[in-house]
């Protein structure tokens, strides 16, 4: 079916990518319902904002420039703040008053790359508290410090002059909700000597370690799951030809390849001193997103989103999104840690595209049985679509499906957020913004997270709408360490 006769399942989603985004500082009013009141804390969301600069238009969902977003909950009410994050690419091209970068999905004539050797990031993927600082992440770059309370950029963090330009540092962190160490990783894809970079940062913000593993491939990976004792890598044949990025001038998109008969595997590392533990084949499909990691009863718990392929072709070419969404499934694949092999294999019966999953991050690295994500109704139909339910499920009760329909014509535009409970052992709410197209209008949305189907018990109008963000967390008190 070509793409002119294609159903449009998400009409004006194209204003999403057109806003004029402002920055700005409110106070929200008309909130409607009941906002509980142990939120007491701050839901911050990064996201891409700006996919124009001059007469460039940009191609991909990844482009644009990061803006991170604060939805502060405090005894004065709601409090809302958004700021683009001045990282080297925006601040050089303000002052040229051009685009000067490629981007993931977008190249032009006389573009540049960082030191000739990667992207220079938009940092526009994630935000996590750190210390007393919010880190601002992009792909494969060292994130931002920003003011937790005004979002303004203090500059490029790096550890204390531990890691620099070049050091290879994903948009997908880790913390431990007991130590409150942070683990990450990069990739580097050098055509003969791919490699994985793993670090171990303190909570007081000392690089604690630092280890070099070698791959057989240059695997594109988003995300790892960590549980007390192993870092996990999902290692999907999603590869990057990086000669074409440095040498032919293509984008990281035109660079990627997808090679499902080289199979998929598991990574496990240990925590302790990044040893190279095991490595599981699993099959031949692709993971984005991790949801958590746990040990239990001699067994690694390691679960995922998997997708039947890789996402990134759906997010461009901007607005015509998800035109051919992957289904996929939240996946729980059983590691014998005394054989080191895949014992067994638990899916959850929600397949419509789900992406951008959240727990309770209680619970994060130990047992848990609820998780969060967004989904897309049609999935699996042509045309253009985009995330328009949040979804509830269960493991311990898998045949349960707790969801959330959007009304038609407006959509869900940032990872769930979970704010628990003190008081409650699984207790909490769900905050996720909702993008009503035909009406251009932002609100955030709080849900029992136990039953989201109900609809939102809270309905939070802003004043002016915000382009939709990808990764959020939710930080306790009003400028926290993160709880998610």
């Amino acid at each position: 079916m070509s793409t002119a006769t294609m159903i449009d399942h998400a009409p004006y989603l194209e204003r999403a990518f057109e806003l004029e985004v402002a920055e700005g500082d409110e106070r929200l009013a008309g909130v409607a319902g009941e906002i509980p009141p142990f939120v007491r804390g701050t839901c911050y969301v990064n996201g891409p904002a700006r996919f124009r600069r001059g007469e460039l238009r940009y191609r991909h969902w990844l482009d644009g420039d990061g803006m991170v977003a604060a939805l502060t909950f405090d005894g004065d009410g709601v409090r809302f703040r958004n700021r683009f994050v001045r990282s080297r690419k925006l601040t050089a091209e303000e002052e040229a008053g051009r685009p000067l970068f490629r981007t993931f999905g977008t190249a032009f004539p006389g573009d540049r790359l960082m030191r000739g050797i990667g992207l220079e990031s938009p940092v526009n993927v994630s935000v996590f508290p750190f210390g007393d600082v919010l880190l601002a992440f992009g792909e494969q770059g060292l994130p931002w410090a920003l003011d937790p309370h005004t979002l303004e950029t203090l500059g490029e963090h790096t550890f204390g002059g531990r890691l620099n330009l070049i050091s290879p540092f994903s948009a997908h962190p880790s913390f431990d909700p007991e130590s409150g160490e942070m683990v990450n990783f990069g990739v580097s894809f050098a055509g003969r000597s791919p490699s994985l970079t793993l670090y171990r940062v303190s909570a007081a913000g000392e690089l604690l370690q630092r280890r070099r593993l070698p791959l057989e491939l240059p695997a594109s990976m988003h995300d790892f799951g960590l549980s007390r004792r192993y870092a996990v890598f999902y290692l999907s044949p999603y590869l990057l030809a990086v000669e074409k990025l440095l040498r032919d001038g293509a984008t990281v998109m035109e660079a990627l390849h997808w090679r499902p008969e080289l199979g998929s595997r598991l990574l496990v590392v240990r925590r302790d001193d990044f040893e190279l533990q095991a490595s599981i084949p699993i099959g031949r499909r692709y993971c984005l997103h991790h949801v958590n990691s746990f040990e239990e009863d001699g067994r690694l718990h390691v679960d995922v989103v998997e997708l039947e392929r890789p996402v990134y072709g759906e997010y461009q070419v901007i607005p015509e999104l998800f035109t051919d969404a992957p289904r996929g499934r939240p996946v729980r694949l059983v590691i014998d840690l005394e054989r080191w092999r895949l014992c067994d294999r638990h899916e959850l019966p929600y397949d419509a595209a789900p992406d951008f999953p959240a727990i309770d991050p209680r619970r994060a690295g130990r047992p848990y049985r609820h998780l969060w994500l967004l989904g897309i109704s049609h999935a699996g139909e042509p045309g253009r679509k985009f995330f328009d339910q949040l979804v509830h499920l269960d493991w311990r009760h898998p045949e349960r499906r707790d969801v959330y329909q959007a009304p038609a014509g407006s959509y869900l535009a940032s990872e769930p957020a979970f704010a628990g409970d003190p008081s409650a052992a699984e207790g909490g709410v769900v905050i996720v913004k909702r993008f009503d197209a035909a009406r251009v209008h932002d609100d955030y949305l709080l849900f029992d997270a136990r039953d989201v189907a109900s609809g939102p018990i809270a309905t939070l109008p802003l004043r002016r709408a915000v382009p939709a963000g990808f990764h959020a967390t939710f930080a306790a008190g009003t400028a926290g360490r993160s709880t998610s």
